[in-house]
């Protein structure tokens, strides 16, 4: 108990160091924060960050409120922050458009999270054309040179499912899945198809001495003879979905998209993203190459971490041009 004391005390202290703070600030400089924000730091995510950070932690209500509201009221969000502040929009006119991008993107992230929350919430459903519509031209581009025999079939299993119908492998990822999938394999097609090649058809990554030198002799025996592990192409992009989605969520990929939406960051936006980390997870997984398919959660979460730690860097930007088939491996 007391030590909870204490840390609301601090909590409290803290808090309000940082007011007094602020006012001797804005008494030295003439600035409130967010003319601070906006005029020492550069545009991209850690401006954006940092507003965001002031107008939650702000005690007006005006400020707290902001970062939620719609789309097409944040023009007059901005108004009535100018207002609170007493700022003239005359004599600060970069003020207003800033933190309308920085707001733009806050409230666009949001909406993003809502967005693929609602794909993600929505089942595969085999009577609905348009689920089966889409699942079908994901076969067509991703083996365009081999037509589907009939609609259950095991010919999925040539493309990453694994059964004779994939529906059933949406049900963790519902429609977000096949969404992603989907947008991979038409829009960089190329690379989809190759990264489905090269998942069937491994090849080992070169060995090095000192790696040689780690394995025991029977470990050598089995390395030497194994060909290198592939992986289910559809269950591994089902699998993606679900990195992306807790990346987003938790709010690590604001970093990400902060630094290349310059406006509310889109579904095509995230969807980019995953084709990225798809191409990204495909070349780790060659490096790593593991002894079997059951390292797969181990290196994911590997690859997980590593992708964590690029989003921490204020200055990162996952894929700002990404076209998945440029640098992509050569197999």
């Amino acid at each position: 108990f007391h030590r909870m004391l204490i840390q609301v005390c601090l909590y409290f202290y803290c808090k309000f160091l940082w007011r007094c703070l602020k006012f001797v600030m804005r008494k030295l400089t003439g600035r409130c924060e967010l003319q601070r924000i906006c005029y020492n730091t550069k545009p991209g995510a850690s401006r954006t960050m940092k507003i965001e950070t002031s107008l939650r932690d702000s005690k007006s209500k005006l400020l707290q409120t902001s970062v939620s509201v719609h789309l097409d009221a944040i023009e007059k969000t901005i108004d009535d922050i100018m207002e609170l502040k007493k700022i003239n929009p005359d004599v600060n006119p970069q003020l207003g458009i800033s933190l309308q991008a920085c707001l733009l993107q806050i409230v666009g992230y949001r909406n993003l999270i809502a967005d693929v929350e609602k794909l993600r919430r929505e089942p595969y459903d085999s009577d609905n054309p348009q689920h089966e519509e889409m699942l079908l031209k994901l076969w067509k581009f991703l083996k365009p040179n081999t037509p589907l025999e009939s609609r259950i079939s095991k010919q999925w299993c040539e493309i990453g499912f694994q059964g004779d119908d994939p529906k059933t492998d949406f049900r963790g990822m519902g429609l977000l899945g096949l969404y992603n999938l989907q947008y991979f394999a038409e829009r960089d097609a190329t690379a989809a198809q190759q990264v489905l090649s090269d998942s069937l058809h491994p090849k080992c990554r070169d060995i090095t001495k000192e790696e040689i030198s780690k394995f025991s002799k029977a470990e050598w025996e089995k390395k030497r003879m194994d060909k290198a592990i592939g992986y289910s192409f559809a269950i591994v992009g089902i699998n993606i979905t679900d990195l992306a989605y807790n990346l987003l969520v938790s709010g690590a990929l604001k970093t990400h998209f902060y630094n290349i939406a310059p406006e509310a960051p889109t579904l095509s936006h995230f969807q980019q993203t995953f084709c990225y980390l798809m191409h990204e997870f495909h070349k780790f997984w060659i490096e790593e190459d593991p002894m079997d398919i059951m390292e797969f959660n181990r290196v994911r979460e590997k690859f997980r971490k590593r992708i964590v730690k690029q989003l921490q860097n204020p200055d990162m930007a996952l894929c700002p041009h990404f076209a998945a088939s440029e640098g992509l491996i050569n197999m």
